[in-house]
């Protein structure tokens, strides 16, 4: 008969088992706290700060400088009573068009009394040959300024053709664009000069008749004033009947399509600012943005004192407009308009955003982000536009800098980087 066998463990094995259980029980406390404390250690670490971040990148740069400014008839005429008498009510309403020597504006009943005695009789016969010398004088300059204007259109047309075959810098080309809308403009002032000089010569030979014995004074006729000019109607000074001296202002035309802009800038800033730089408009309640040609800074500034009561020398700018009428045909008289001159401009310039520098004592810093973290770096930097700013020294294209870091941010701090179109 067999003896039954029966599992049985060899003493040095199970001595073996009983130690190791013993060290891991020993061994298990310092692991769990271990891993306790390395879970407070993360906890209390600080957490990466949200920085919005952008790169620095090469592309246009243009310096401006903004300021309010209003729009403006460039050529009107104040219609004033050549002689003392009754004026007719006026029935003309601001906006009314008129045309050149046919729109009879104002009515004047003089009842005689603008007879003339013999010396003014001969001072109103001066008039009129001053004033007949004058519209020749406006002629010709008319002639010179129309045939100066048609050459310099064509030659910016040439010029056109060569900017766009890349043979003609873009100042060249600037200088051709400004050369052609100025003398552009002059031919229209000549125009405007023409009209007006031959209004003048009408009213002093209307003048010279009446103011004789036989002449249409002496017989009671009224006298009628016409439009100088072909426009609209700007401001009517005197509407009602009533009796009026010589040299009282009526009405105010001029026409409302030929506008320009005066621009008030600061002294120091209108130094910057030369003939024909370029000027974009805004806020003028378009859609889109008017371009325009500054034509002359005027030599005396004036003070005036700003909201915050502080004293400032300020000076007017001229700007023409060099967009077609059709893109500001609802623009007006004394119309309220957003300004950016431009003083300088650059291509393929190194730059960033301008939230992103900062300034301590006489350097320029930045962030500049390397992996996860803001590190400072000292630059040097160039010109402005307010928005954006040349970069001369410290970075490189294509860096990562944090915008607007704040003063939680310091260097070596973790950031969590948030792009941003820029």
């Amino acid at each position: 008969m067999k003896a039954s066998s029966s599992s049985r463990v060899e003493p040095g094995v199970k001595n073996k088992k009983s130690s190791e259980a013993r060290r891991w029980s020993r061994w298990l406390p310092w692991i769990v706290g271990s891993g306790l404390l390395a879970l407070i250690v993360v906890g209390l670490l600080p957490k990466p700060l949200p920085a919005e971040i952008a790169v620095v990148a090469r592309g246009d740069l243009r310096v401006t400088v903004n300021e309010e400014g209003m729009t403006r008839v460039k050529n009107r005429y104040v219609i004033a009573s050549p002689v003392a008498g009754q004026l007719r009510r006026i029935d003309w309403k601001p906006g009314a068009v008129v045309e050149a020597g046919k729109t009879v504006l104002a009515v004047l009943e003089s009842g005689g009394a603008d007879i003339l005695d013999a010396r003014s009789l001969v001072q109103a016969e001066a008039r009129v040959r001053a004033a007949e010398a004058a519209v020749a004088q406006a002629l010709a300059q008319r002639a010179r300024a129309v045939a100066n204007a048609n050459l310099q259109r064509e030659d910016f047309a040439r010029q056109k053709q060569l900017f766009a075959s890349g043979a003609l810098s873009r100042q060249e080309f600037d200088a051709a664009e400004t050369r052609a809308t100025t003398t552009a403009q002059e031919a229209r002032a000549a125009e405007f000069a023409g009209q007006i000089a031959e209004f003048e010569a009408a009213q002093a030979r209307a003048l010279l008749l009446r103011g004789q014995p036989a002449g249409a004074g002496a017989r009671g006729e009224p006298l009628v004033i016409l439009s100088p000019v072909s426009g609209r109607v700007l401001r009517v000074m005197q509407e009602s009947e009533r009796l009026v001296p010589a040299g009282f202002p009526l009405l105010e035309v001029g026409d409302p399509t030929d506008l320009e802009a005066r621009i008030e800038v600061l002294s120091r800033d209108g130094v910057a600012i030369q003939p024909g730089a370029r000027v974009q408009l805004e806020q003028w309640g378009g859609p889109v943005a008017l371009n325009a040609r500054v034509r002359v800074v005027e030599p005396s500034a004036f003070t005036k004192v700003s909201a915050l009561g502080v004293e400032e020398q300020r000076v007017y700018v001229i700007v023409d407009f060099t967009d077609p009428l059709e893109v500001r045909r609802s623009l007006g008289d004394n119309y309220r308009v957003e300004a950016r001159i431009e003083t300088w401009s650059g291509q393929n310039i190194l730059k960033v955003p301008s939230g992103a520098l900062f300034q301590r004592g006489a350097q320029w810093q930045t962030y500049v982000v390397e992996g996860k973290r803001a590190v400072l770096r000292t630059v040097r930097v160039g010109r402005s536009s307010g928005r954006e700013t040349e970069i001369l020294e410290g970075l490189t294209e294509g860096q990562n800098v944090v915008i607007y870091p704040g003063d939680q941010i310091a260097d070596g701090s973790r950031i969590k980087p948030i792009v941003v179109a820029y």
